[in-house]
This record gives structure tokens, sequence and C-alpha cells, in this order.
């Protein structure tokens, strides 16, 4: 059997071209690999790409746009000098780490996916595998860093975090505090990167172009696809196009001759959680389910086949990562460690019976929490799950036959639900 970790610790190198073309028509994309001069041990640089692919025995390879103009129909695609996560230089990654894998640029990439659409206030978003497991808009970085953490730090340790502003010493000290993969910020005020670097294995990213991330909202670029025979599948890029509470539209839907519309309109605090939890859901695996509050992630569910089911789920996960709150919390460790340590009799199970019960009185914070779904209801069994839990509104694409029972479980709750239509699902695979 091959020694995993070993190979985890191993640069696998990549025999990917230096340059790569592809023509659409008479059009021309031209890429160019990016390597990078990392420092070693002994004092000497060595050229590297990629450390490796999605697993150690993958190579991989990233390329930067570095010249061509794409247009097809009314469509313009992002041009050169836009880099992002393609343009990063050695004299970017302030602390190297084990320099980055595909899996790392990917999460930084989906963090900036999501987070360009939350530049008015502070904001971060913290990925594991590719789709956000907390993100939160706050007063302060700090703020947002520590609410987006305590939304799941169970899913957190590893993660990749993108933040949006400087990252000044308060941050710093809380990202200091968990074991992360990644740290990616426009900038790092004196002192933070001191601070940070007691985790010696973190690579810490600077990208000045965050600064700049809200320009990105109108740029498309082209989406590929491989598939098992060589084939390729193309498409635009997905665009958010809920982005005000004018973007919003009213619930409504006729079934064999009535009109049914949803009693209760949003407060003003639950469209700000709609408009910031479909920020979200922009880079979350479908089919998908957020519960958002107080713009802040509370249970995230990803990837499921049925929507009722991935309803569920969220609630799950929430229930899960708020007693884990709790119990660090109160007692400085982890739920999971909390179990195992009351199965032991080394702790007294009050404790983890107070946890309990706080967990369910608060219901896990799900109460008054929006809840997001990537595409619409197909039955109300789905809206139904959040309802249950004490959710205060819903923002969902609209569009099934059977919008008029989801518009009738709002109607029908007590309190009432008051719900918005986006017009447009956010899937993503």
């Amino acid at each position: 059997m091959s020694d995993i970790k070993k190979m985890y610790s191993t640069i696998l190198g990549d025999h990917f071209p230096l340059e790569m073309t592809i023509s659409f028509g008479e059009q021309r994309l031209v890429y160019r690999k990016r390597t990078w001069n990392i420092p070693q041990e002994n004092g000497r640089y060595e050229e590297r790409g990629i450390r490796y692919g999605e697993n150690p025995d993958q190579e991989a390879a990233l390329y930067e746009l570095v010249n061509g103009n794409l247009i097809l129909g009314d469509c313009s695609f992002i041009e050169p000098g836009n880099g992002l996560v393609s343009a990063i230089t050695a004299e970017d990654m302030l602390q190297v780490g084990k320099h980055p894998g595909k899996i790392n640029l990917t999460d930084i990439d989906n963090g900036l996916n999501i987070i360009k659409y939350l530049m008015a206030r502070p904001a971060a978003v913290i990925l594991k595998h590719n789709n956000p497991c907390g993100a939160s808009c706050g007063a302060s970085l700090a703020e947002a860093f520590d609410r987006a953490n305590r939304a799941d730090r169970i899913a957190a340790f590893g993660g990749a975090v993108v933040l949006n502003r400087t990252c000044d010493r308060d941050t710093a000290e809380l990202l200091a505090n968990n074991y992360l993969e990644v740290v990616c910020a426009p900038d790092f005020a004196d002192g933070s990167l001191e601070i940070i670097s007691r985790r010696k294995n973190l690579r810490v990213i600077k990208m000045a172009r965050i600064d700049r991330l809200a320009e990105f909202e109108r740029y498309r670029f082209v989406d590929f696809k491989s598939l098992i025979d060589g084939g390729i599948i193309v498409q635009q890029s997905a665009v958010n196009a809920i982005r005000t509470a004018m973007d919003l539209k009213p619930a409504t839907a006729e079934w064999q001759g009535k009109t049914y519309r949803c009693d209760r309109q949003p407060t003003e605090r639950e469209i700000d959680d709609m408009l910031f939890g479909w920020a979200i859901e922009h880079g979350v695996t479908s089919n998908s389910v957020l519960y958002v509050k107080d713009g802040c992630t509370v249970g995230i569910g990803t990837g499921e086949q049925d929507r009722v089911g991935v309803a569920e789920i969220a609630v799950h996960k929430a229930y899960i990562k708020y007693a884990d709150m709790i119990c660090f919390d109160r007692l400085r460790l982890s739920y999971a460690d909390l179990e195992l340590a009351v199965a032991r009799g080394e702790r007294p199970g009050e404790e983890k019976e107070a946890i309990d019960e706080q967990v369910r009185a608060d219901r896990a914070g799900l109460p008054d929490s929006v809840m997001i779904s990537d595409a619409f209801f197909p039955f109300r069994d789905g809206a139904d799950v959040g309802i249950r839990q004490g959710i205060s509104a819903i923002l969902q694409a609209g569009g099934s036959m059977r919008d008029f029972e989801t518009i009738e479980a709002c109607n029908q709750a007590e309190p009432k639900v008051a719900m918005m239509f986006t017009g447009q699902r956010s899937f993503k695979h």
C-alpha cells in the first residue's frame, strides 16, 4: 500500500505545456502556464507549478489568460489583464507553507466568486472542497470572520478563508487560533502577518485586486466541463441577477383559475438576508438549500438529489454546528470530544445534557432565519421543513406548477411566512 501521507507531501510536477491556445472559429484565446520560484529550506529557489491536482496522483497546471478578446453573440467575455487566482505571483505568496494545489486554488476562486457580491461591507467566506461552510458580513472584518467561523467550526478546520478587506491584527489573531489551509486578503496590516505566521504550513496570499472585485460582477468567462470521452461542454459563466430589493419578485401563482399570493411581505432585514443568501447560493453546489440570518449562514445543505432532503440536511447540520459552538464557548472543547469524554466517564453527562437542552430551546438559531433555495420547490414539503423550524421568510426561483402549494404553506404558517421569487435559478455543478 502506498504511503498516503508521503504522497501529500510530495511535489508531483506535471507535463502540461507552457502555453495553451483555444480557438473559437477565427477567434483565439491564449493561455500561459503559471509557475512560481519557490524558496527552499536550503536557501535556494525552485521553479514549481501547482503542487498536484484534486488528488496527489493527478498532475495539474494553472493557466492565465494572456491574449485574445472573445465575443460570441452579444456576450463579450472577460479580457486578459484581469487575473485573480491565475495571476498569483511568488511575491503574492506572503507565506508559502506547502505551496498551493488545485483544490486550494479552486477554493479561493469560489470564495472570490461569492464575495464579489458582498463588497459593500466587511465579509468573510470559509470554504471546504469548493463549497462555503460559513459566510458572514460584519461591522468589522474580525466580526465577519468570527461569525463565519462560528457558523461551522467543524468544517472550517483545514479550510480556505477569503477576506474582502485588509487583514488587521484583530482578524489575524482569530485566524491564528484556527487550523486553516489558506488565507487570502487584499492586504495585510502591519503586525498581522507575524501573528498569522504562527501557523507555519498556512498559505497566505495577498491579492490586491480584491479591492476591485465588485467590477467582476459584470464579467462572464468561458466555463469548460470536460467529459470522459475527451469531449468538452462549453457555457457562459453564471451571473447573479438578484442584487437589490427591486430585483425580487412577488410570490404569486395561478391554479385552476385562482390567484394565490403570499399574505406577508418581507421586512427590510429579511430582504437583506435574501440578497445576502442569494449571493452565497451562487457558490454552492446544487441541489442546495441555505438558512441565513442577520447576514450570516446558519445551515448550508449542498449537492443533494432532492430538495426536501437537502432542506433537512441543512437543518441537521445547523443543529450539529450550533451544539458544537455552544460546547466550545462553555467548555473550550468540541461537542464530539465532549460526547467521547462523557461516554468514557471522564466528564459528567450533565454537561452534555445542558448543551442539548440549550440547542433544543434555541432550535439551533433557525427561528426567524431566511430559507434560500437555488431553484423552485417542486412540492411544498421542502418549504415545510424550514417552516417547522420557525423560518420567517423564503427566497426561491419560483416557476413550479405547484407554486400555489408553497404559497399556501407560507400563508398557513403560524406566524405567516414571507416569500419572494427570483425568477432566476442558481444551479452550480
